[in-house]
């Protein structure tokens, strides 16, 4: 079989390179500005927590299914046709998020909510398609660098959030200021469009392009022998492992902005502290090469871990603006290097598991996310946060209850109702952004089921708002701190296993890259 160091770069690597990072790029907007508008969606269909982490979880489960089935047909499929495929469904997810608040007049929440849910899935399948393509893409096209490669290729990720993030900062709402009239959000539509851009690019940029054949293709490696390859107890621990990165990166990410948010009583403060970590992230990840030539991937994973668990601790003590922002940077440098470097561990260990290999690892990872860590994190947020409101003002719970039950692995609780919560925290005073749409909807005289419903409530309860306001709002932050604190032991049980994984290496003489034929 060939030896990896003898491939050569195909002429357009830095092309296709590029366009990997665009298309991963694409996924980080939309994933990000979704972190945005959660709290338009929960007061518009008046969403619990566990909703939303249902929703998000949803696009992440999509995304490693996905990869997964796609991995396993790369090879005879062929790159092109199914980043085709990807662009086609990025398209198809925008029109059915879109018709959301349609939705939401002729069926109500659960109609809204089948439409974000399989927006979500959808969008997330294209996502899935361009990873299980540019992943293994990547390490064909820089077989000897790959944990450099791999690391710059998702930097594309952490850029997407960037610019998702700043664009929900400046389309966020403004409150009114001295001699500043009130700003209203823009539409969460718009911001949700925005997505599309690195879409175009990425389609713009593969047009005409040649893909070059795997290693594995390039070396004759049969699907059978792929596989056999990765059923190995090394494999099945990297595979936990990575569930668990999938869980504390992914699942933490979906929730983290609004969480810092509300600590710092200032959802555009949470958005903008998102968008600082994002840029460390993105700037981080294109030194990764010279990190590992000096500690090892492994050593690097042990570090990374070890910082994301102190990171999430802090976060989940944070007071302040400047602890937020402290705690923020520290879980920022441990989430870094995760993802990335996992890939490339699994790349250089299964040489001969091509695509599959790494297709497992990321789809393991997102399955983890979308299934456990957003809806997990999600609840946990909601069970604290009735917990602690129950306890400190049970009249206000009954309240701002949300009408079902939320459950997950077994435990129940019942949230806060997004939509009741977002009348009582308006920006611009209690009910400043209802009492104006009653008005609107009464001069065009128009009516809305869903609006009078909540209207209705708030009439009952606006007498109270000036009391409920404080514990509600400060249910919601420990409802959130609570989350984050149980959250970072995750990374600390991830440290545990790439410190085990240390020590089993250097008993056999250190960690190194396999080759095609299995050699160092």
């Amino acid at each position: 079989m060939s030896n990896s160091s003898t491939i050569t770069t195909a002429p357009n690597a830095k092309r296709l390179l590029w366009a990997g990072f665009m298309a991963i790029l694409a996924a980080g907007v939309g994933y990000s500005v979704r972190g945005g508008i959660l709290g338009q969606w929960a007061e518009q269909f008046g969403f619990t927590m566990t909703d939303l982490g249902t929703i998000t979880g949803g696009g992440l489960t999509g995304f490693g299914i996905v990869i997964i089935l796609s991995s396993l047909i790369a090879d005879k499929v062929g790159y092109g046709k199914l980043m085709i495929m990807a662009f086609a469904l990025h398209f198809i997810s925008a029109v059915i998020t879109l018709a959301a608040p349609a939705a939401f007049a002729s069926g109500g929440k659960d109609a809204a909510y089948n439409c974000l849910f399989w927006g979500m899935f959808i969008f997330a399948v294209g996502n899935g398609l361009c990873e299980a393509v540019v992943n293994p893409l990547t390490a064909t096209l820089f077989p000897n660098n790959k944990a450099h490669y791999l690391n710059i290729l998702h930097a594309g990720w952490p850029a997407g959030l960037v610019i998702g993030g700043l664009a929900s900062a400046f389309m966020a709402a403004k409150p009114a200021a001295e001699g500043v009239a009130a700003v209203a959000a823009v539409d969460w539509k718009i911001q949700m469009s925005l997505f599309l851009v690195p879409v175009l690019i990425y389609g713009v940029m593969l047009l005409g392009q040649k893909f070059p054949k795997s290693e594995v293709s390039s070396a004759g490696v049969t699907m059978g022998q792929m596989l056999k390859s990765v059923a190995t107890p090394l494999m099945f621990v990297l595979l936990i492992t990575h569930a668990l990165v999938g869980y504390v990166e992914l699942g933490t990410d979906s929730w983290i902005s609004k969480i810092t948010g509300a600590i710092m009583a200032s959802p555009a403060a949470g958005l903008k502290l998102f968008v600082y970590t994002s840029l460390l992230m993105f700037g981080l990840r294109f030194v990764a090469g010279p990190i590992v030539h000096r500690i090892s991937p492994l050593g690097l994973l042990l570090v990374s871990s070890l910082l994301g668990f102190l990171g999430l601790k802090l976060l989940g003590s944070a007071t302040t603006v400047m602890a937020c922002v402290i705690a923020a940077t520290v879980y920022a440098c441990g989430k870094t290097f995760l993802w990335p470097t996992m890939l490339a561990v699994v790349s250089e260990r299964f040489p001969k598991g091509g695509a599959v290999a790494i297709g497992l690892i990321g789809g393991v990872g997102m399955l983890s996310a979308g299934l456990l860590g957003g809806p997990a994190i999600g609840f946990k947020q909601d069970f604290h946060a009735s917990a602690n409101l129950k306890e400190q003002a049970p009249e206000a719970y009954e309240r701002y209850k949300a009408a079902g039950e939320n459950a997950f692995m077994g435990f129940k609780t019942i949230g806060l109702d997004g939509a009741k919560v977002g009348v009582l925290s308006d920006a611009n005073g209690p009910g400043a952004e209802l009492d104006r749409v009653t008005a609107l909807l009464a001069k065009d005289n128009v009516k809305d089921a869903n609006h009078e419903k909540l209207a209705t409530w708030w009439n009952e309860v606006k007498p109270l708002a000036e009391t409920d306001k404080k514990p509600v709002s400060e249910a919601g932050i420990f409802g959130g701190q609570m989350a984050l604190k149980l959250t970072s032991y995750v990374p600390l049980a991830m440290a545990g296993i790439f410190l085990l994984l240390v020590l089993y290496f250097r008993a056999k003489g250190g960690y190194k890259a396999l080759e095609m034929d299995g050699k160092h």
